[in-house]
């Protein structure tokens, strides 16, 4: 058996796969805050799989994430350079909304009286200028004691360069307080930038013990039941990592589930033809959205959690796949601000109490409620029955909204899904049209609990080429992460100009750093025919501030090699930022991902001459279309769905856990793997 499970905000979701039968099964439980691992357990018993035959389970979580933007971390300390305390507050002096008057920077994660120096000094080139005093460091030490700190972060000066004096610092640090977590910075990153450095140490050692309390606990629960240690973590970079991995460096478990979908949704757009996709993953609280193109998700180290257009948030040098993510999901709150404008999110019901219609107390007004009122959720088939809506119920937490604007409840309720379309809308926008990509060009492939039915009405207005929704779109993070392989990412910063480093030195870099990577996967017991390895550099003409990461060959590189990559960066910058310079160019990062491949399961085409649209058919409902008005459309189950056979809009299928909406311009159809895909015709 091969299992993945993902906690959301509302529900934790497994899949399985049967390695003897190719039987995949699905299980959906709601989320239990109180104690993540037990959404995780509950969702197994409801399986009914042996666990004991497991021979491979993955596991994607929110629970750094929620550590982090809910700052129950541990207290954690700073131990840096002389002279660089306050790194963590003076922050950068670009701000993100520049004629704010009232813009605050945000509140570092250690307190200034726990961020002490110690005297020792490297160069840019790794040289040493004065050596560590190591008095210094005992005697933070026995004053981190006496605060009864629970984590450390140790960040010097050009550490990526030579970690020697951290190195030095870690030894003394975990002999004097052998209990506490140390984390030294060049173990996360070797990659420039004092502040973005210092701030991902300091954030992995906040949530250390939380990851260390919380798989842990998982493990001892998951050993009760009998499986093996087979345990993996899903990683922010979109590939999976040991559980041991995961406590020692939890930061790169930071966007977990989130990176699953993309992956997956990259996998079904190789799988169908189609190498550029966006994906959409519409879960209980957030929306979360990607680009991949030519097959391959956007990897970035300039991720920062927090991150709004008026807030700077705090940045994570961590490879991690390169996501959009909204409040704006099922559970999200529809609100009215102090000016009388209507808002959705961020603040979401969650799955205790939830939505108002779950009837389990909630009385706030969400879009899933939003949805259930506009007639496109049917309430007597929510989790295929498991959940019976409560319609008067979401009526009534309408109600505030539509009397605030003087409309019918109806009406109120397609407000806010307007709204909840539009901030959708603007985050898909935000990974293509802003960054020089055209929607037309892509294929949406939509997922989560919510994805299919907002899929059709962001379709239309962004115009792209195709809506897919796949199989399960409910449990389909989960199933992505099935789809993963173990990954390794290496970056090391060395600046040389292109005219001044020899291929010879280029190969050496490169060489050094995959056999770093190799270690790492045998360590896990990865075999050379199963390791996989690819080169990245990000470059810069000379001069510049922002670099573009440009892909270089494997083996040797010879000097015809590097015309070629020079070429391939002009290229690049220009599809990015619309020039190319005829100047020099230089290299600033090294990036080495080594994979180590897994088995993955086969997705099987379907018989064709099952299902008919007869059979499929369950009725009609009243549904709103927006602009296109109410239709009495006619509602299908998807899984009696034939192959091949071209339906035109409106009408709403059904599944268990999702529900697609087509609008009356569009048509949809089941292809020969069961997605659903969703074409509109335009003006």
């Amino acid at each position: 058996m091969r299992v993945a499970t993902d906690i959301g905000g509302t529900f934790t979701d497994l899949v399985y796969l049967d390695e003897k039968t190719g039987q995949i099964g699905v299980a959906k439980a709601s989320t239990t805050p109180a104690n993540f691992a037990q959404g995780v357990i509950d969702t197994l018993h409801k399986s009914a799989i042996k666990v004991p035959e497991t021979t491979f389970f993955v596991h994607g979580s929110t629970v750094i994430i929620n550590a982090l933007t809910e700052r129950k971390g541990a207290k954690t300390a700073l131990i840096t350079t002389h002279g660089f305390r306050d790194v963590l507050e003076i922050t950068r002096a670009n701000r993100p909304d520049l004629y704010n008057m009232y813009y605050t920077k945000p509140k570092p994660f250690v307190p200034r009286y726990l961020r002490l120096e110690v005297r020792e000094r490297m160069n840019y080139k790794g040289e040493v200028l004065e050596p560590l005093h190591e008095e210094d460091v005992r005697r933070a030490a026995e004053f981190f004691r006496k605060e009864n700190v629970e984590a450390i972060a140790v960040c010097f000066l050009h550490s990526y360069a030579n970690p020697a004096h951290e190195i030095r610092c870690g030894e003394i640090l975990r002999e004097m307080l052998p209990d506490i977590p140390v984390t030294l910075s060049h173990e996360i990153t070797q990659e420039w930038r004092e502040y973005e450095r210092t701030n991902t140490a300091v954030l992995n050692s906040y949530v250390m013990p939380v990851a260390k309390f919380y798989l842990t606990n998982l493990e001892k629960n998951l050993a009760e039941l009998g499986m093996g240690k087979v345990y993996h973590i899903m990683q922010s970079n979109g590939g999976t990592a040991t559980f041991e991995m995961g406590k020692r460096v939890p930061i790169n478990t930071v966007e977990s589930g989130p990176v699953a979908g993309v992956i997956g949704a990259a996998m079904i757009g190789n799988l169908i033809g189609e190498r550029n996709v966006i994906s959409l993953d519409v879960g209980g609280t957030t929306a979360k959205t990607s680009l991949v193109e030519n097959g391959t998700p956007r990897i970035t180290t300039e991720y920062k959690i927090e991150w709004r257009r008026d807030y700077a948030g705090y940045p994570i040098l961590a490879p991690t796949v390169d996501i959009v993510e909204i409040g704006a999901g099922g559970g999200s709150i529809a609100w009215v601000d102090n000016a009388g404008a209507l808002k959705v999110g961020p603040v979401s019901a969650g799955a205790d109490p939830g939505p108002a219609c779950y009837g389990r107390g909630g009385d706030k007004p969400t879009v899933t409620d939003a949805n259930v009122l506009a007639g496109r959720i049917n309430p007597d088939y929510f989790l295929g029955g498991e959940i019976k809506l409560d319609v008067e119920n979401a009526r009534r937490a309408m109600k505030p909204i539509a009397d605030h604007f003087k409309v019918s409840v109806e009406e109120a309720a397609m407000g806010v899904i307007r709204l909840a379309d539009a901030n959708m809308i603007n985050a898909l926008k935000l990974v293509s049209v802003r960054r020089g990509y055209d929607p037309r060009d892509f294929v949406l492939i939509a997922f989560g609990g919510g994805g299919a039915m907002h899929a059709g009405a962001l379709a239309r207005e962004l115009r792209v080429k195709e809506v897919l929704i796949p199989n399960e779109p409910a449990v389909f993070s989960a199933w992505g992460m099935l789809m993963t392989d173990l990954r390794y990412d290496f970056i090391r910063t060395t600046i040389r100009r292109a005219d001044q480093i020899s291929a010879a030195a280029l190969t050496e870099i490169y060489c050094g750093m995959e056999a770093v990577a190799r270690q790492n996967l045998l360590d896990q017991h990865i075999p050379d025919e199963r390791m996989m390895f690819q080169r990245f550099a990000d470059m810069r003409y000379l001069g510049q501030e922002h670099t573009v990461k440009v892909p270089i060959p494997g083996g040797v590189i010879t000097e015809e090699m590097m015309s070629e990559i020079c070429e391939r960066f002009h290229r690049l910058h220009e599809h990015a930022y619309t020039f190319r310079l005829d100047t020099l160019i230089e290299f600033v990062n090294y990036h080495v991902t080594g994979f180590g491949i897994v088995d993955k399961p086969q997705l099987k085409k379907l018989d064709g001459t099952q299902g008919s649209l007869e059979a499929a058919r369950k009725g009609t409902r009243r549904v709103n279309f927006d602009e296109l008005g109410y239709h009495e459309a006619p509602i299908y189950e998807r899984s009696l769905l034939p192959v091949g056979v071209r339906i035109q809009g409106p009408l709403v299928i059904e599944e268990p856990a999702s529900t697609t909406v087509v609008f009356p311009d569009q048509t949809v159809y089941r292809d020969e793997y069961g997605f659903l895909r969703i074409h509109t015709a335009y003006a």
